[in-house]
């Protein structure tokens, strides 16, 4: 396989296994769960999972990761600008693909708080 098909693939690979990180949360209430929680976190769920885990941030993440990545492996003493461009992109997209992450656990989160439950995490 042609190295500068990797990246791209294990990019592809890398937020595919990402696509429910953050939406699965399993939150902890103050209380006993009301007869509606289930339902509210199901609704919750689908609806932080239909944020894009691919978004701009993610992208721009990667990009910059590949910069840095590109630069630092033409100074190694090998001189592996591309090896380094694939490596820094991969570990930028993991950056943005945590973040978003993140982003869909606080969706889940406020959406059950806006919907009545007392949500502590």
């Amino acid at each position: 396989m042609k190295p500068i098909l990797i990246a791209p693939l294990c990019l592809t690979v890398l937020l595919g296994a990402c696509a429910d990180m953050g939406a699965d949360v399993d939150p902890i209430l103050d209380g006993a769960p009301s007869a509606q929680f289930q339902s509210d976190l199901a609704a919750c769920r689908s609806l932080a999972r239909s944020q894009s885990q691919l978004d701009h941030e993610t992208m721009a993440a990667a990009a910059i990761g590949a910069g840095i990545g590109g630069i630092l492996g033409e100074a190694d003493e090998d001189g592996d600008a591309l090896g380094g461009a694939m490596v820094g992109a991969l570990t930028g997209a993991a950056a943005g693909a945590s973040e978003a992450s993140d982003t869909r656990k606080a969706i889940v989160l406020n959406c059950l708080r806006g919907r009545g439950h007392a949500v502590v995490n």
